[in-house]
């Protein structure tokens, strides 16, 4: 079996050994490493040569945009998923430039994370360049109302198409609920509706889908 070799890159202990925990439980994943910042996570790329290195961006002595960089330069088949917040949304920016894969909210739950993991291992993307570009739009010039819109292919209501950015941004029933406003229930209503129309089985083919066809907005 092509196991996944996995990295963990953040400052903070109880995010690393809680994720190490939470992954390690999975059969085809096997935590290698755990590193507090960039320099440490270029020497266990050094010795151990993950093929998925999971990195946090605020970090000591070396951030993780900078330490992206040198990985992607001297090990560009190593696959690096930036794990972020929302405040953070602008650095993303900088390590997709460089060549990240992609990057997970730290609010994902547990089995959409390694979901998110096996699909970048797979070859796959969490943000193809065309919604990477959408994100430099929004934070250097705000939202433009007069930019044109693409009408869906699929007749998703306004609703559903922001419930299925919400899927692609990797965020969880609760955290679509709380930013629409909407309660938990309605999310799952519209998410069996947006996979029906859609013709896809889970999220995130659903925001492949939707990344691909460009029906994010």
């Amino acid at each position: 079996m092509n196991e996944i070799k996995l990295l963990l890159v953040d400052d903070q202990e109880l995010i690393r050994e809680s994720l190490s925990i939470v992954l390690d439980m999975d059969p085809e994943i096997d935590v290698i490493g755990l590193a507090e910042n960039g320099i440490q996570a270029i020497t266990i790329c050094e010795e151990q040569e993950p093929n998925i290195v999971l990195m946090d961006i605020n970090m000591p002595e070396m951030d993780g945009i900078a330490a992206t960089k040198v990985i992607k330069q001297r090990w560009p088949h190593t696959k690096v998923i930036i794990l972020t917040t929302f405040q953070e949304i602008n650095h993303v920016i900088d390590a997709l430039s460089i060549g990240a894969e992609g990057y997970l909210l730290k609010a994902i739950h547990p089995k959409d994370l390694i979901s998110g993991i096996k699909l970048i291992h797979k070859g796959g993307t969490l943000l193809p360049q065309d919604l990477a570009k959408l994100l430099v739009q929004q934070i250097n010039q705000g939202e433009d109302s007069s930019r044109q819109e693409t009408p869906s292919k699929y007749d998703l209501t306004e609703r559903e198409e922001q419930v299925l950015e919400c899927l692609s941004y990797g965020l969880g029933n609760k955290q679509i609920a709380e930013r629409l406003f909407l309660s938990e229930g309605t999310v799952k209503n519209y998410i069996s509706s947006i996979y029906h129309k859609l013709d896809v089985k889970d999220r995130f083919q659903a925001a492949q889908k939707a990344q691909q066809e460009g029906l994010i907005k």
